[in-house]
């Protein structure tokens, strides 16, 4: 089965109240579990994305889709990046614990439909 990851929250709320080394260790941590997983041939598919000031948001208004500035989330809610594994849900499990042990924010598991 294949399992997406998601990890929340914008890059300035994430990281605001973190010391540099507390940083340095998250990013080295990531690092180290992104390699696990393409090493492991589980990793499907897997991005960063920018922060979400930098987002834009379509929406439907008066009659036609409009595009508008950002995703009007809590910054904390928006979506900062993701995993794609071919695993167990054991093991998707697992993947997002560890990132949630270091870093105390909640992250999402959700199975890929397959239609």
């Amino acid at each position: 089965m294949k399992y997406m990851i998601m990890m929340f929250g914008g890059i300035g709320t994430t990281l605001e109240n973190r010391t540099p080394d507390w940083i340095t260790g998250m990013q080295d941590h990531m690092m180290k579990l992104d390699q696990e997983l393409r090493d492991s041939g589980e990793l499907v598919a897997s991005s960063k994305l920018i922060d979400p000031s930098q987002a834009k948001t379509v929406r439907f208004q008066n009659g036609v889709p409009v595009p508008t500035d950002g995703p009007f989330a809590e910054i904390k809610e928006s979506l900062a990046g993701y995993w794609i594994i071919d695993a167990t849900e054991e093991r998707a499990l697992e993947v997002a614990a560890r990132v949630v042990e270091y870093t105390e924010f909640p992250m999402e598991v959700r199975q890929v439909m397959h239609l």
